[in-house]
């Protein structure tokens, strides 16, 4: 079974619909892939995507398990709008070493390569992704990314998921609250890990929870974490972790 859906939004009002809605500029579709997300009007992670032009339409790509509420939320705010919303017949490939004609940049970190959509069957070039996640910070859904997640703790801005200038969208003034009014205390932070631990184990110092551990990879990991208590030896059930620079 696919890891990713893609959708297709057409009709007349799809852009500014979308402009409204999600946390990054559609304009970028002029220079290629769109990484964004839809929020609720909490300010907290309903999903991720990948956005692409395609002729009067828009490419939607997001993960599987995702997709179905995706759908029914954007349903839900579409209202009379003149957006149609419909699934492709589409797939993802994706890889980091040479690129077919058809691929764009993975938009969050150039180390991701590319994405491009075909109706051949969803594949890569084998690329450890779980590596290069783990290297640059990057979250997924599902196992980072939560509905309790807000996407400035995850890092978005950093990923070029979030744009600050394009004015009003679904919880960006939790967002812009969190941006400018207060210091992060709590996120995302690559980690290094002796020995292993199952994702979302429970991270602790002194016997005080301090976060959580996510994905690891080659003595490194993922790791959602208060800042002021995240120093020197931690433990993650039977690993030690150390946050790194």
């Amino acid at each position: 079974m696919p890891t990713r859906r893609l959708l297709r939004l057409s009709g007349s009002d799809t852009e500014s619909f979308l402009q409204d809605l999600i946390t990054n500029d559609i304009k970028g579709l002029d220079n290629g892939l769109v990484y964004a997300a839809l929020l609720t009007p909490q300010g907290k992670y309903l999903a991720d995507f990948f956005l692409k032009r395609d002729g009067d339409g828009v490419l939607l790509d997001v993960a599987e398990h995702l997709a179905d509420d995706l759908v029914k939320r954007l349903t839900m705010y579409k209202l009379r709008a003149d957006v149609t919303i419909e699934g492709t017949d589409l797939n993802l490939q994706r890889g980091t070493k040479a690129a077919p004609e058809t691929a764009l940049p993975d938009p969050r970190h150039p180390d991701m390569g590319w994405r491009t959509y075909s109706t051949e069957p969803e594949g890569d070039d084998g690329s450890d992704w779980d590596a290069l996640r783990v290297r640059h910070c990057i979250p997924e859904s599902g196992i980072e990314l939560t509905p309790d997640s807000y996407i400035l703790e995850s890092g978005f801005e950093a990923l070029n998921g979030v744009d600050f200038k394009k004015g009003c969208y679904v919880g960006q003034e939790v967002t812009a609250r969190m941006k400018h009014k207060t210091e992060l205390r709590k996120g995302l932070r690559r980690v290094a890990v002796q020995g292993s631990a199952p994702a979302r184990t429970e991270i602790t110092a002194n016997g005080k929870p301090i976060g959580t551990l996510f994905t690891q990879s080659g003595g490194h990991g993922i790791a959602y974490l208060r800042f002021d208590r995240a120093s020197g030896e931690m433990q993650a059930g039977d690993a030690t972790v150390r946050l790194e620079d």
